[in-house]
């Protein structure tokens, strides 16, 4: 019985157990025929063929194996120094941050040390500001008090109401300034006695004073009585028949006789003229100097005075005479006092607000 094997289906993990069985010495065995010694012979061959393809196979496969680890090891280095890499990056980022966290935290220590110092210095600043704007009212108030002592003695004593008007709205003025609500009820005051002293009728001083002055530079061309020339007969040419009668009016003017019915002029000597006329001047000055003092009973008489001055020791037929005594009259009927009201409310308000703070 002939035993043949099939080596085309030989796999290459086969291959091995197939050359060492081709290794073996053959066993001697009975003589076959030609065909089938042929068919062993070949055998062989075909057995050492697949040894080959097996070994090519596997040392292309070795070769492969050796090239993917080589490649993965390559890959592997170079992954592990990249990492590495970044490794020591993270370790000069971590420490840099280390070193940025120590300065901050330095930093935010001197700010933190800062602001308590700016919180110190604000807290010293607000009381220094406060004892400052107390000291600033104090010192405004001070002012405030003055200034209305002033205009109440500008008011009571003098009669000036422009002046004490001027000075409360002074003190109006600095108390807008401050524009604090603690003084509202002050200047409330204040308003309510300027609105009284502007009510006051106005009383153009100015004006009396310089109608006094033009009479005082004008007194001077005033003529006297004394010097009153009479009135002259114009005499006509003299001719043969009017001579007889010129002589007869002439004797007839030496003694006249006439009714008095009133005061008559006083005629003075030349030499008493200048202090007539001084007498005049310092009573017109005597009334001047009452009007700016508001002494009305003063102003009046004085210029009763002058009145009479004029009546009695000046022509009354010259124009300026005449003139000057019609102005007389009328600044003797001028009223230069009236009642004042005074700035009490201002001063109450003043005290009130002393008291409660």
């Amino acid at each position: 019985m002939n035993v043949t094997t099939d080596t085309s289906t030989v796999t290459p993990a086969q291959a091995p157990a197939v050359e060492s069985a081709a290794s073996v010495p053959p066993v001697p065995v009975a003589p076959q025929p030609v065909a089938a010694r042929e068919r062993i012979h070949v055998l062989p061959i075909v057995a050492m063929l697949v040894a080959t393809l097996a070994l090519a196979a596997a040392a292309w496969s070795w070769s492969d194996s050796r090239e993917r680890i080589r490649d993965l090891k390559t890959e592997l280095a170079r992954r592990l120094a990249e990492s590495g890499s970044e490794v020591s990056e993270s370790r000069l980022l971590a420490r840099n941050a280390d070193d940025v966290m120590r300065q901050s935290s330095e930093k935010i220590s001197r700010i933190e040390n800062q602001m308590v110092s700016a919180q110190q210095q604000q807290l010293a600043l607000d009381t220094l500001y406060k004892e400052l704007a107390q000291g600033r009212d104090q010192w405004t108030l001070a002012e405030i008090e003055q200034i209305l002592l002033t205009a109440a003695q500008q008011v009571q004593l003098a009669g000036n109401v422009k002046a004490a008007i001027i000075a409360l709205e002074g003190a109006d003025i600095r108390l807008l300034r401050l524009n604090k609500p603690q003084f509202t009820t002050l200047r409330r005051a204040i308003a309510t006695d300027l609105s009284s002293l502007r009510a006051v009728p106005s009383f153009d001083e100015v004006g009396t004073s310089a109608r006094i002055e033009a009479m005082v530079e004008q007194q001077a061309s005033w003529p006297l009585a004394s010097a009153q020339s009479s009135e002259a007969v114009p005499a006509p040419h003299a001719t043969g028949n009017n001579i007889v009668q010129e002589l007869w009016t002439e004797l007839k003017h030496l003694v006249q006789l006439r009714r008095v019915e009133g005061n008559e002029a006083v005629l003075l000597p030349p030499n008493q003229a200048y202090f007539l006329r001084e007498n005049l001047r310092l009573r017109l000055l005597s009334a001047r100097l009452a009007l700016l003092s508001q002494d009305q009973a003063g102003f009046k008489a004085d210029l009763r005075a002058a009145l009479d001055m004029l009546t009695r020791y000046f022509n009354t037929r010259d124009a300026g005479v005449v003139a000057a005594t019609r102005e007389i009259k009328r600044l003797a009927e001028l009223q230069i006092v009236s009642k004042l009201p005074g700035i009490d409310a201002s001063l109450a308000a003043l005290d009130a607000y002393k008291e409660n703070h």
